[in-house]
């Protein structure tokens, strides 16, 4: 028990390193004052650029591949070490303590957890990332980090259900579909946009 709250804790510390607040600050302003008001990546590449967008994509990816990866294993004597990891990182993200509790939509963060946990259904969610963003729905971001996380659940729970070897445990089958609903949601004013047909296209951007 204490090693699970230990694994939770630092999780939850390095998952709500607010980056692209602390990246908006670094360029003197409050990125939760401009564009769609949100610290993730997405707004911060609108905002200040393609070079700083991509950097905070790195960082906020990087906060689900240590905790998974590094705090897990170095609590690796726990039957699910890497999905305590996993979830203070997602909730450090999603809720920052700093940030009044009010952080990022958990798309970086999630993938990076997913890549630790289940690297075969990460695969198969950044390809249909990537046709989604360029093909399918033309650069509307919101669709294709939906559509993605989506079809990482999906995929897990498919190899698990006809065993491929590769599948993850259904512990980690059932993470990921969390992970989807809670993106989702944290999406909810994205959904409003596209019903609306207000959700910008990213390609739209000027570099």
């Amino acid at each position: 028990m204490v090693n699970a709250i230990i694994v939770l804790a630092l999780s939850y510390l390095v998952g709500s390193i607010p980056n692209g607040y602390l990246i908006g600050k670094f360029n003197g302003l409050d990125i939760r004052h401009h564009g769609s008001k949100n610290i993730g990546a997405t707004n911060v590449r609108r905002i200040l650029g393609r070079d700083w967008g991509i950097l905070c994509f790195v960082l906020d990816f990087l906060k689900g591949v240590v905790p998974v990866i590094f705090i897990g294993r170095l609590f690796g004597n726990m039957e699910y070490s890497a999905i305590i990891a996993a979830i203070g990182a997602v909730l450090g993200h999603v809720f920052p303590v700093w940030l009044g509790f009010h952080g990022g939509k958990g798309v970086a963060t999630s993938l990076g957890v997913v890549v630790g946990l289940a690297p075969f259904p990460f695969f198969v969610g950044i390809v249909i990332w990537l046709l989604s963003f360029y093909f399918a729905f033309r650069g509307v971001v919101s669709i294709a980090s939906m559509l993605s996380v989506s079809i990482m659940a999906l995929t897990a729970f498919v190899c698990k259900l006809f065993g491929f070897r590769s599948a993850p445990d259904w512990i980690t089958v059932t993470l990921l579909f969390i992970l989807a609903i809670i993106i989702i949601v944290r999406h909810k004013e994205n959904i409003k946009r596209l019903r609306e047909g207000k959700e910008n296209s990213f390609l739209e951007i000027k570099k």
